[in-house]
């Protein structure tokens, strides 16, 4: 499969999970993830009530590499297009990380076709912190050591409560497994954190809005969540003691989280 182009595509042209069954829910997922690996311990949860549908970024999943920088614009687009390909009309909408702002545009973009929105260790824009880290992300990336990258984003994903519960032999294993994850796509994900900026569109957004904090969270700030729950209208704002990966810590308290919220807001 060759290269994508990152104009805007008024078809789907990236890779896409579906599953499940009932009203839509469209999934977002973060920055040198996948649906997969940011979704799939609570995929099956999800999709008891639902019929799931999401897209792998460019040069990560099944999707290829892109041939330019992302926008937030083209992801969202893509959303629409996955969901339109999948005959959803109508739909709720999660985004994790860097996939919060992708929601935030989406919604703000398609009230109408928005019924619900989820917002879980996400960001309007990146703080300083949140901009430093994803420039080291990308420079351990281009620097080719694959397993020295793991380590930085173990020590910036996971709570202090869980990396210090966790033998080194554990640690060890789980960094090299990470280490053989990390997406062809990773300079385009993190060079769009750095850019992405949608404090314009959260006066926009109309649907139900939930805001998923992780309290313990080392790479994107907790005020960052709570900024967005202070201005989107009507936002609810819950919090989970966790890191920045509520899916590998917390999964069981996250899925209820959400589809709790949604049992709130059917389509």
């Amino acid at each position: 499969m060759s290269a994508i182009s990152t104009l805007h595509a008024p078809e789907p042209v990236l890779a896409r999970t579906v599953g499940g069954t009932g009203p839509g829910l469209l999934l977002a997922h973060g920055a040198g993830g996948s649906v997969a690996l940011n979704y799939g311990p609570i995929l099956e949860g999800l999709g008891a009530g639902h019929t799931v549908v999401g897209i792998d970024y460019p040069g990560t999943g099944r999707s290829p590499r892109a041939d330019g920088p992302l926008s937030v614009d083209f992801l969202a687009d893509q959303l629409i297009a996955a969901a339109d390909a999948e005959g959803l009309e109508r739909f709720a909408l999660a985004g994790f990380s860097l996939g919060g702002p992708v929601a935030i545009r989406t919604a703000a973009k398609h009230p109408d076709r928005v019924s619900a929105l989820i917002l879980t260790a996400t960001f309007a824009h990146r703080d300083a912190r949140l901009d430093l880290a994803a420039k080291l992300w990308g420079e351990l990336y281009e620097a080719g050591d694959a397993v020295r990258l793991a380590e930085f984003l173990t020590l910036a994903a996971f709570s202090a409560e869980t990396l210090g519960a966790m033998p080194e032999p554990r640690l060890r294993a789980a960094i090299e497994g990470l280490a053989q994850l990390i997406p062809a796509g990773t300079p385009e994900h993190v060079d769009l954190v750095r850019r992405a900026d949608v404090r314009g569109d959260l006066a926009w957004v109309t649907a139900p809005t939930l805001v998923v904090s992780t309290t313990a969270d080392p790479l994107v700030s907790p005020s960052l969540h709570e900024e967005l729950a202070v201005k989107i209208a009507g936002a609810r704002l819950a919090r989970i003691a966790t890191g920045h990966l509520p899916f590998a810590e917390r999964p069981a308290e996250w899925l209820g989280l959400i589809t709790g919220f949604l049992a709130e807001h059917s389509v």
